[in-house]
């Protein structure tokens, strides 16, 4: 059995010409069409982008909605389109949330976490918790009572 041999280099392409030339894949170059002819692939151009803004418009339509259905579940707090992470706005600092949720109440890390998020923080941290902890160390107004456990002083 003879093996097939192997070709090296670029494959043969269409020339630059008729590259430019075509028109959306149709197969007739856009040079040798009539003026009506590019009246109609114009117009069958522009009603596809139409069409096609309709349909983007729709699915912007769907993808809020499901935004609005995820923060009310408190999920994903502020992913927006194409996976870019969006800031939420919050009222006050995540230091000024902490010092009302923990004024004279002990809690754990997490529970103060869980707290100021029940409270109406917002965050789209994946690491909220740790963001909580760093800030309870620093902050002058928190006092840590014994190993995880803090107060507001």
């Amino acid at each position: 059995m003879a093996k097939k041999k192997k070709t090296r280099g670029r494959k043969k392409t269409t020339t630059s010409k008729k590259r430019v030339a075509r028109s959306g894949g149709r197969g007739k170059a856009i040079v040798s069409m009539s003026t009506s002819e590019l009246e109609r692939e114009l117009s069958r151009r522009q009603a596809a982008a139409r069409r096609l803004e309709r349909r983007r418009d729709t699915l912007a339509e769907q993808l809020e909605a499901v935004d609005r259905e995820l923060a009310a579940l408190g999920g994903l707090g502020g992913i927006s389109i194409g996976g870019v992470r969006k800031r939420p706005r919050n009222d006050m600092n995540l230091a000024e949330s902490l010092a009302k949720v923990l004024k004279s109440k002990t809690m754990s890390v997490t529970e103060v976490s869980e707290a100021v998020q029940k409270a109406g923080y917002r965050t789209s941290a994946a690491n909220f918790r740790t963001i909580v902890n760093q800030t309870l160390i620093k902050d002058k107004r928190f006092k840590k009572i014994s190993r995880g456990q803090y107060t507001a002083a």
